[in-house]
This record gives C-alpha cells, sequence and structure tokens, in this order.
C-alpha cells in the first residue's frame, strides 16, 4: 500500500489540535507494554497511532478515521480497524513512522535513537553558520532534518532515503511542519548541487535478517557509517561539515570507528570531532553470536562532526 503525504500531514495538525503526544520506546519495550494488555483493543488515541493496537471504527472521530484511510494508512482486513503508521513527539512536532512491529524490509524506524540524533543535531548546530544546502542522508522520516531546518533555516532542504515509504512519510512530516523540502530517492549521487552540510544517523546494527534500515553491514554495523563519512567528505566544499550520529561497537576496551574515522579524515583533509553519547545500548544485540565471536563488550552511541578544511 502507498502512502499519501497530503492527507497524513492533515492527520498530524489534527492530533496536534487534539493534544497528542507520545513517547516512542524501544521494540523491547513496547513488546512488554503491550503484552501488560493481551488481547485488549484501544481505548485512546494514543492506544492507536502510539501504541499500535486495534481499535473499533467508533473510538475515532470521523475527520481523522477518513485522514487515515485516505492517506493510505488504515488496516481493515481483519475485523478491526489498525493504524498501519505511529505518531510520536519530538522538539515539539509530532513525526509519523511506521507501526509496531517493525518487521517489514521497508519499515520505517523511529524510536530512542531517534532522540539522540536529534539532541545531538540540536546541540551541534550551536555551532553551525546558515546552510544553503541541507542534507539528510538517509532521512527515514525526515525527523533529524526537519528538526536542524526548524534551527538553522536552509536555503533547500533535500531528504535522502531509499525507501519511498519513508520519504512519503518524510514528505507529509515536512509538510505539517511548515517546511518545504525536496525528497530524493537513493544516494547522494542523486542530490544535484553544492552542499554544504550533511547530517546521519546510518543503520548501524549486524542485523541477521539484513534490514536496510537495521542493518549496519560490516565491522558489525559499523560499515555503512564509515561509508557514508566517505561519501559525504566526497561532495562537501571547502568548510562544509557533516554530523554523524551512529552506534560503534566496542571490543576489548578498542571503538575501531574512531580509528577508521581518524583515518578518513586525515585522508580527506578535514577535522574530527568525536565524542561517545551513550555508553550502552542496545545491549540485548550483544547476545548475538557475531557479536559474541567478535568479543564485543558493548554498542556506543557516538557523535562525529567531520568538517572539511
Amino acid at each position: 500500500m502507498t502512502f499519501s503525504s497530503e492527507p497524513l500531514a492533515a492527520l498530524l495538525q489534527e492530533l496536534d489540535q487534539e493534544g497528542y503526544a507520545f513517547t516512542t520506546v524501544t521494540p523491547a519495550t513496547h513488546a512488554r507494554v503491550l503484552a501488560r494488555r493481551p488481547g485488549r483493543a484501544a481505548s485512546d488515541l494514543r492506544d492507536i497511532f502510539g501504541w499500535s493496537m486495534p481499535f473499533t471504527r467508533d473510538l475515532l472521530p470521523g475527520d481523522l478515521f477518513d485522514l487515515l484511510r485516505e492517506g493510505g494508512a488504515l488496516d481493515e482486513s481483519s475485523g478491526t480497524c489498525r493504524s498501519l503508521v505511529r505518531v510520536s513527539s519530538l522538539s515539539g512536532r509530532l513525526f509519523l513512522h511506521s507501526a509496531f512491529p517493525t518487521d517489514d524490509e521497508d519499515s520505517v524506524f523511529f524510536g530512542p535513537d531517534t532522540y539522540r540524533f536529534a539532541r545531538f543535531v540540536e546541540a551541534s548546530a550551536e555551532d553551525l553558520e546558515t546552510p544553503r544546502h541541507l542534507v539528510d542522508l538517509g532521512a527515514g522520516a525526515g525527523p533529524g532534518g526537519i528538526s536542524a531546518a526548524g534551527l538553522l533555516e536552509p536555503e533547500t532542504i533535500s531528504l535522502v532515503d531509499i525507501n519511498p515509504r519513508a520519504l512519503a512519510l518524510a514528505c507529509a512530516n515536512a509538510m505539517a511542519a511548515g517546511l518545504e523540502v525536496e525528497t530524493i530517492e537513493g544516494g547522494l549521487e542523486q542530490v544535484e548541487g553544492d552542499i554544504d552540510l550533511i547530517i546521519a544517523n546510518p543503520p548501524f546494527i549486524a542485523d541477521p535478517k539484513g534490514r536496510n534500515y537495521r542493518d549496519g553491514g560490516e565491522m558489525l554495523g559499523a560499515g555503512v557509517s564509515l561509508d557514508w563519512a566517505r561519501q559525504s567528505l566526497g561532495r562537501l566544499g571547502e568548510g562544509g561539515t557533516m554530523l554523524l550520529y551512529t552506534g560503534s561497537p566496542i571490543i576489548a576496551g578498542e571503538d575501531r570507528l574512531l580509528g577508521a574515522l581518524s583515518e578518513l579524515a586525515d585522508e580527506a583533509g578535514a577535522s574530527l570531532r568525536y565524542e561517545e553519547l551513550d555508553p550502552d545500548i542496545f545491549g540485548e544485540e550483544l547476545e548475538q553470536p557475531v557479536y559474541a565471536d567478535a568479543g564485543a563488550d558493548r554498542i556506543a552511541a557516538v557523535g562525529a562532526i567531520l568538517r572539511k578544511e
């Protein structure tokens, strides 16, 4: 099913007027909360759009129901209704993303990492000048780019992703925020013109299912982050900046992503500022054989600022 951005943007605006708010948790926590209410239907808007619970037609006001259906985000196949999108709060705005569980290849993820990413971008923006062209690489639902645009007010905002479902939701999120953006299906090679700021929150888990929104490839999931940094430094002009939020596996006390990024920065004539933002995230992933066999101690959330000199 294809999402339609315009009615979904209107849905967000209606929910905002209703005072709706929801903080999205990890999938494991979400599952635990639902396990307390087995077989129960939704009783309010948070149950419908936050906890992804089934609901009866009469629970949702007519205008919201119609917008959800027009947006291609209503599942009526099981005798009850279910929203195919969740709506989460971030930095005073509402954002659409995929309903729970996010098991499909084209799921659009939003969770605790999104909040950490947004905080990293907001903190880093204090030291940046207004960019002419902001690119959110691997934008997903667009929370990073939309949050950064609200702070920096760039002339051009490009939200880039390989997932068309993500771009449809990113477009709706931008419309609801009153921002004009261009959405680009693909990678940096599809972005035209000069770029002076790239932000990115790449997938960074060694995912046995190989899901694009989650699998970070080689280096125990850090490979995509390194590759995106290399691509970005190749596109940025003098004084251009990349803000990279990602996860790095720590093996026997060593952060190998830090070492690889330091080498890359030296080769590209760029400076690197690197900070460990959270020492231990997604600890359950360490039970996977790929992490256990490598002797990974932990997965750290890290923020890197690469600037072309």
